[in-house]
């Protein structure tokens, strides 16, 4: 074989040395950075598991607030009917 048949192959040989050390660097850097992405969704998805627990009885919420409302218009209704009654409620506090 002649020197420049063998620097032809030599260069060959090389370059896919090189090819072959960065394919592995990009796949190496790709698989990381799949188990990083992972690693955050599987903590999104435990995140996103609590809010549904901490939400599960929002309906009550409404609820609540119907009764709430329904306590308030009863008291209204007293007050209402102590005005009417006796011309005057005096507050709690300033009778003293």
């Amino acid at each position: 074989m002649d020197q420049g048949a063998y620097d032809r192959w030599l260069l060959v040989n090389i370059l896919g040395v090189v090819v072959i050390i960065a394919v592995v660097v990009l796949l190496s850097l790709l698989v990381q950075l799949v188990r990083v992405i992972d690693y955050h969704v599987k903590q999104i998805g435990g995140t996103l598991k609590i809010i549904v627990d901490q939400t599960e009885h929002t309906p009550l919420i409404t609820q609540t607030g119907i009764d709430v409302d329904a306590v308030l218009a009863e008291g209204l209704n007293h007050h209402l009917f102590l005005t009417r009654v006796t011309g005057r409620v005096e507050h709690p506090v300033s009778s003293r």
